[in-house]
């Protein structure tokens, strides 16, 4: 079974992260959303509380095939500025592990570098930071190993990608078929 991480940061979105976090595990994936707050407790950017699986910093990465990163703001600056998402980014790339991200949330790996010559997409009020990217505004854009999504409508086709790159087209059919979409 294919295990992907969840980073949730204060000001998270919390439809962006919730949605993916559905639709991943109605198609068998194991998730585990981890808190990068002061407890398992985040706040969304729209004062939504969740309690996230774990706490970050206490997780082994190596058990994982891949992370996302929810937009929303302040959430995408916690993100930016946290050792442990930082590291795990880093860690991932260099792995081929999979990596997804949505709305401001790309321009995380643009700023590390990732996005130099490939394509991607997210947030229009963000489009100015995918530096070194190739800009396109669809929905989502995959990358070999990396998939960025454009902005909360477009959730449900992302989280649905993002679970056939971890479980395949027969996942995905099932939770289409599931939730009719």
């Amino acid at each position: 079974m294919a295990k992907i991480c969840v980073f949730l940061a204060p000001g998270f979105e919390e439809c962006e992260a919730l949605i993916v976090v559905d639709v991943l595990r109605r198609g068998g994936v194991e998730v585990v959303t981890a808190s990068i707050a002061e407890g398992l407790q985040v706040t969304s950017s729209h004062q939504v509380t969740v309690q996230a699986d774990s706490m970050a910093n206490q997780l082994n990465m190596e058990e994982f095939d891949g992370l996302f990163l929810p937009g929303g703001m302040p959430g995408m600056v916690n993100l930016s500025e946290n050792a442990v998402v930082q590291q795990t980014i880093q860690q991932f790339a260099e792995q081929g592990k999979i990596l997804a991200a949505i709305c401001a949330s790309p321009t995380i790996f643009a700023s590390m570098g990732l996005l130099e010559g490939k394509q991607a997409t997210c947030h229009p009020g963000f489009e100015h930071k995918l530096t070194g990217a190739q800009l396109l505004r669809q929905e989502f854009v995959q990358q070999g190993n990396i998939l960025t999504g454009r902005a909360m409508g477009t959730t449900l086709p992302f989280g649905l990608h993002l679970l056939e790159m971890l479980q395949g087209t027969e996942a995905v059919e099932k939770v289409r078929s599931g939730i009719c979409y």
